[in-house]
């Protein structure tokens, strides 16, 4: 078994070296990013040659799938290797100390080959910076680069972050002129395309000091490892002294909120933030800290831990991410499923492993195997699901019901028979026992896309549906943050008469201009520029003169929205963040995670012989895996 372990090592470490080629080739706007003393290195760890050719530079996305928790998947550009023949295990197995120091030495030999690889990754994205920094900015950028600016906060000297708003318009700030953790995710990838890494760095180490802050609402603690919604730098008298004053980060962790909801989305931010951040800038110390390692822990114990649901996704309540009021989203939904996916990916590649994180690692990949499965299978619609669903039956009860969660079919609504186009469909919003939320949710199906949480063919379904439905999702102002609005009984009933959720207004409805940078990702990975490119020009042709306002209203986004803040800083960043992202494509490999496969054949159901275990993974293999 030693003996197979390591022809196992010896063979990870020539895939690993093999990605380095084919990263070494891929051509970027730089001629920096040939990266060929690395590719030789690389060369060097193969036990065999592969021809050199240059890989075509296709419109299609390919981010480079590197993932040290598992073996990378080869380019399809790059010519196969015939590998050595495996020798058979000896009937005899050798000396412990023998077999100990092959397999340290086939250990170090991989690790070697993935340093090799991040390196030659590196390269390229240095390139990519490069590239973006000496572009030529319009003058709409330029104004945006200036309101950013100004958008920064500083705390004790250095930045940390930008507020919500600048908006001098008005003098009654409530707390748009803090820092909150998803406003500042566009700002940051705006940074770090232009090469200002700084202020990223400090925002992660600081908001990390704030997760070990005691947080109480009514003398109730949440979990330890929550992080705050948002954050504001104040100046407090030094011990008691009216003349000297220090400065301090007061966080609000939920407990000054409208409605007292914690934050699910900002430590799930955070995490992919953080790996993007340690990727472009090479930066792989700060996320082996202790301190930082403890952070992503702590996260994941939250996200990951026991309770009374049956299904893998995060169970939460309303108004807990970018839809901060009452919506009826409460339950699962795909927002905060398709965060959670990604952050858990993210999170495997950081995660220092030891034998302390065993059993962490082995709780991400189930969970990461079940959610996707469980998303991909329950939460995707199109006019052929739509129609089975139509003819279900209910009340079934059995291991091998086909309507599993019991789902009336005078749920689906009228609007959906009509809306939903021939090719195409999408991720629904939310689903629970005897109900799946039918309205379609920008942000969630779009991070699902950039995640790899949707196959293939859903990715192109999605972009399908919002190309075919570009009047009702983009129309005047892109994007619609969820579709239909809630009207009339339903308004009152589900929102619960929000005066600021009126149809086609806020979050009902209304168009957020925040939203291109995340269609531009969703684009770019699945090679449709030419839709986030004619998003971009919509949005050109309005942010600026209006003022940079933060959503719009009317079933169309003809006007500004009638309680949005002007300057609004992640629109600003959002917009930037789309222009660099569509004249450098490759750089979007900071964010995206192509497909894992190994996960979609992983399922805990395998290791368990019990009779009364029945999964669904067999039957629904081929959907799985389109």
């Amino acid at each position: 078994m030693a003996a197979a372990a390591i022809a196992h090592l010896r063979r990870g470490a020539q895939r690993h070296a093999l990605l380095c080629l084919s990263l070494s080739r891929r051509r970027f706007s730089s001629p920096a990013a040939a990266g060929a003393p690395l590719a030789a290195a690389a060369r060097r760890l193969l036990s065999t040659t592969a021809e050199s050719s240059m890989s075509s530079s296709g419109e299609q996305f390919k981010p480079p799938p590197f993932d040290p928790f598992r073996a990378a998947n080869l380019s399809p550009s790059v010519p196969p290797l015939e590998s050595p023949p495996i020798e058979d295990p000896p009937s005899t197995p050798p000396p412990p100390e023998e077999a100990a120091a092959a397999a340290a030495a086939a250990e170090a030999a991989h690790e070697q080959a993935t340093l090799a690889c991040q390196q030659v990754e590196l390269e390229g994205l240095k390139a990519g910076v490069e590239a973006v920094r000496s572009r030529e900015e319009s003058p709409e950028e330029k104004e945006a680069w200036w309101l950013l600016a100004r958008a920064v906060v500083n705390y004790c000297g250095s930045p940390v972050g930008t507020v919500a708003a600048n908006d001098p318009s008005t003098s009654l700030m409530l707390n748009y002129d803090q820092v909150f953790i998803r406003d500042f995710v566009p700002s940051a990838i705006a940074f770090l395309l232009k090469g200002e890494s700084e202020i990223v760095k400090n925002f992660l180490l600081h908001t990390l000091q704030l997760q070990s802050w005691e947080k109480t609402v009514d003398c109730y603690s949440p979990g330890q490892g929550l992080m705050p919604a948002s954050f504001k730098v104040r100046s407090v008298p030094l011990d008691g002294n009216s003349e000297a004053f220090e400065e301090v980060l007061d966080p609000d962790f939920g407990e000054s909120a409208i409605g007292r909801v914690a934050p699910v989305d900002s430590g799930l931010w955070w995490i992919i933030l953080l790996r993007a951040y340690c990727k472009i800038t090479g930066d792989y110390a700060l996320q082996e800290r202790v301190d930082v390692q403890t952070g992503i822990r702590l996260i994941l114990n939250l996200c990951l831990s026991d309770g009374f649901d049956m299904f893998p996704t995060l169970l939460v309540t309303d108004g807990s991410c970018m839809i901060d009021r009452r919506m009826g989203i409460h339950g699962h939904p795909l927002e905060i499923q398709a965060l959670f996916y990604s952050a858990l990916r993210c999170a495997r590649e950081m995660i220092g492993v030891n034998d302390g994180s065993k059993n962490l690692v082995r709780a991400i990949n189930n969970r990461l195997s079940a959610l996707s499965f469980h998303i991909r299978e329950y939460y995707w619609v199109d006019m052929k699901k739509i129609n089975e669903i139509y003819r279900y039956k209910t009340e079934e009860y059995s291991h091998d019901a086909i309507n599993k969660f019991n789902i009336y079919p005078e749920q689906i609504p009228s609007w959906l028979a009509d809306w939903i186009p021939e090719k195409g469909g999408y991720l629904i919003g939310n689903l629970q026992p005897a109900h799946m939320d039918f309205r379609f949710f920008s942000l969630g199906n779009l991070w699902s896309i950039v995640s790899s949480l949707a196959t293939q063919r859903q990715a192109e379904g999605i972009l399908n549906l919002i190309e075919a439905k570009w009047d009702d999702l983009v129309a005047n102002m892109p994007l619609k943050i969820c579709y239909p609005a809630l009207e009339y009984e339903e308004w009152r009933i589900i929102t619960g008469s929000d005066p600021k959720n009126t149809p086609w207004s806020y979050h009902n409805g209304g168009s957020w201009p925040t939203l291109l940078w995340q269609f531009t990702l969703a684009c770019i990975k699945m090679g449709r520029r030419d839709l986030a490119r004619r998003a971009v020009e919509v949005a050109e042709k309005r942010l600026s003169d209006d003022k940079w306002p933060e959503y719009y209203d009317t079933r169309t986004g003809r006007f500004i929205g009638k309680q949005s803040r002007l300057y609004q800083t992640w629109t600003i960043a959002g917009y930037l963040s789309s222009k660099m992202l569509l004249d450098c494509p490759e750089m979007a490999s900071i964010l995206v995670c192509e497909e894992d496969f190994e996960l979609l054949e992983g399922c805990a159901c395998s290791v368990n012989k019990s009779a009364r275990i029945k999964c669904s993974r067999r039957a629904a293999r081929s959907q799985v895996l389109v």
